[in-house]
C-alpha cells in the first residue's frame, strides 16, 4: 500500500498531471525562441531525438524511483537506499524546484498582467512607444511585476492547498483539456495567414550547415529537460501518489509523446505568424511579449487571439507552477511535519522571497549579471543546464548502477524482456556517458 495519504484518484489524473508538469512555459515561452535561434527544424530534430532516446527513459526512471519509494523526493530515496547519502539527490532536486519557480513565477506574472491587459482592451493596439517600449517600462518596474507574481503564485498555492486529488488533478483535468483545444485553435487560425508557409518550412525544412553547432546539441538537450520537468524530482513526487495498480511503461511515453506534440504545436502557433509579418524568428525571449502582441496587432480579430494565447500561456505556466510547489510541499510535510497548508504557505513565501531578485534584475537591479546574463538568465541557465542534467545523471546512477537488474526491472515495471534490456541499457550506459559529456561541456563553456 502506498505510504503517502494523498493518492491520485485515477491513472488518467496522474497522466493529465504529469502532462500539465511537462507543459509549461518550457513549450510555449522558451521552446519557440531557442528553435528561432537554432536553426528551427534541425534544432527540432535534434531536440526530438533527445527526447525519445533519452527523455522518455530518463521520465520513466524517475517515475520508478517515485512510485517504489513512495514518499517525496528526499524520503523516496531513503526508502530505496537506507543509510546512503542517495537522498541528496532528491534533495537537489527540491532545491532546485524551488530555483525553477522563484523566476518561472516571475514570467507567468507577466502573463497573467499581458492577459489582464488584453481582457481590458488596453493591448489591442499598438501603445505609444511600440510592445518593445511598453513591455521594458513594465518590466523594469520595482514592484508592480512583484505584484503580478504574488497573483499567480496565490492561484498557485490555492490549488496546491487543496491537496492530491480535490486540487492537483482536478485543476489539471480541466486545464489540459482546455489548453490543447486553444492550442490547436490558434495553430490552425495562424496557418490562414498570408506566408505562413514560410513558417511552417522554416520548423519543419532542416539547415544540415547548423548540425556543426556544438550550442545546438547542449540546448536541444536543456530545453528536453526543461520541457518534459526531468531531474528536479516533481514527476518522482507525483509518481509516489500511484496506487500499486497503475502501471508507468504507457504513462511515460504518453506523456514524453503528448510534450512533445504541445511543443510542436506551439511552434506551429508561432512561426507562421512571424514569417508572415516579416520579424525576426530568433528575438529570444521578447518573441511571446514584444514580437506576438505586434502580430496580434495587425491581424483580424487580433483581440481576440491574444486574448486566447495569454489564456494558454497562463494556463500552461500554472500547470506547471503546481508540480514545482508540489515537489518542495511534499518534502516539508514530511520532514517537518507540517499540515499541507503550512507547508504551501511557506514553501510559497520562500519561492517569491527568493523571485523578487529575478523580478529586479531587469530593473534597479540590471546591472548584476554574470556573463552577460541577468539574475532571471542566470538561474534559468543554471537550472537548465546544470541542476537538471545532474539531477538526471544521479537518478540514471542510482537504478543503473546502485540498484540491481531485478529491482530496477520491478520498478520499471517493463514485463517484456527486450524493451527492458533497451531501457536498462540507455538507462545504465548510454544516458550517464552523455550526460557526462554534457555535463562537462557546460562547466567549460561550450555553448557558444
Amino acid at each position: 500500500m502506498n505510504q503517502n495519504q494523498d493518492q491520485w484518484k485515477t491513472r488518467l489524473g496522474f497522466m493529465l498531471a504529469a502532462m500539465g508538469s511537462a507543459v509549461g512555459l518550457g513549450n510555449i515561452w522558451r521552446f519557440p525562441y531557442v528553435t528561432g535561434e537554432l536553426g528551427g527544424a534541425t534544432f527540432l530534430i535534434v531536440y526530438l531525438a533527445f527526447v525519445f532516446l533519452i527523455g522518455i527513459p530518463l521520465l520513466l526512471n524517475e517515475f520508478s524511483i517515485g512510485k517504489a519509494g513512495q514518499k517525496d523526493a528526499v524520503g523516496s530515496f531513503q526508502n530505496l537506499a537506507p543509510n546512503t547519502k542517495w537522498h541528496w539527490t532528491g534533495f537537489m532536486g527540491v532545491i532546485g524546484g524551488i530555483l525553477i519557480l522563484s523566476f518561472y513565477s516571475v514570467v507567468a506574472g507577466w502573463s497573467l498582467f499581458y492577459l489582464y491587459k488584453y481582457l481590458t482592451g488596453a493591448y489591442w493596439s499598438e501603445p505609444d512607444g511600440g510592445y518593445g517600449m511598453v513591455f521594458d517600462e513594465w518590466i523594469s518596474n520595482p514592484i508592480l511585476p512583484l505584484l503580478w507574481q504574488a497573483l499567480f503564485l496565490g492561484v498557485t498555492l490555492f490549488i496546491v492547498i487543496r491537496g492530491v486529488k480535490g486540487g492537483i488533478e482536478k485543476a489539471n483535468a480541466f486545464l489540459m483539456p482546455v489548453l490543447a483545444v486553444l492550442m490547436i485553435f490558434m495553430a490552425g487560425y495562424v496557418l490562414t495567414l498570408d506566408g505562413a508557409l514560410e513558417g511552417v518550412t522554416f520548423l519543419f525544412q532542416p539547415d544540415w550547415s547548423q548540425l556543426s553547432n556544438p550550442k545546438l546539441y547542449l540546448t536541444a538537450l536543456g530545453q528536453s529537460f526543461f520541457s518534459l520537468s526531468i531531474g528536479v524530482s516533481g514527476m518522482l513526487t507525483y509518481a509516489s501518489y500511484l496506487k500499486a495498480k497503475d502501471r508507468l511503461p504507457g504513462a511515460a511515453i504518453g506523456v514524453g509523446v503528448m510534450d512533445t506534440v504541445f511543443a510542436v504545436i506551439a511552434g506551429i502557433m508561432i512561426f507562421p505568424a512571424v514569417f508572415s509579418f516579416g520579424l525576426e524568428v530568433n528575438e529570444g525571449p521578447p518573441l511571446v511579449f514584444i514580437t506576438l502582441p505586434s502580430i496580434f496587432a495587425s491581424m483580424p480579430l487580433g483581440n481576440v487571439v491574444g486574448i486566447i494565447f495569454f489564456v494558454l500561456l497562463t494556463m500552461a505556466a500554472l500547470s506547471s507552477a503546481i508540480s514545482l510547489l508540489e515537489l518542495p510541499v511534499a518534502f516539508f510535510k514530511r520532514t517537518i511535519g507540517m499540515s499541507r497548508k503550512a507547508a504551501t504557505y511557506l514553501c510559497t513565501s520562500i519561492i517569491f522571497v527568493l523571485g523578487i531578485a529575478s523580478s529586479l534584475g531587469f530593473g534597479i537591479w540590471s546591472g548584476v549579471t554574470i556573463g552577460g546574463q541577468n539574475i532571471l538568465g542566470m538561474i534559468d541557465y543554471l537550472t537548465a543546464n546544470f541542476v537538471l542534467p545532474f539531477g538526471a545523471l544521479l537518478m540514471a546512477l542510482f537504478v543503473g548502477w546502485y540498484l540491481n537488474r531485478e529491482q530496477a526491472q520491478k520498478n520499471s515495471e517493463i514485463e517484456n524482456p527486450l524493451m527492458f534490456n533497451i531501457w536498462y541499457i540507455s538507462i545504465k550506459i548510454i544516458v550517464p556517458v552523455v550526460m557526462i559529456i554534457i555535463v562537462i561541456a557546460n562547466i567549460f563553456g561550450y555553448t557558444a
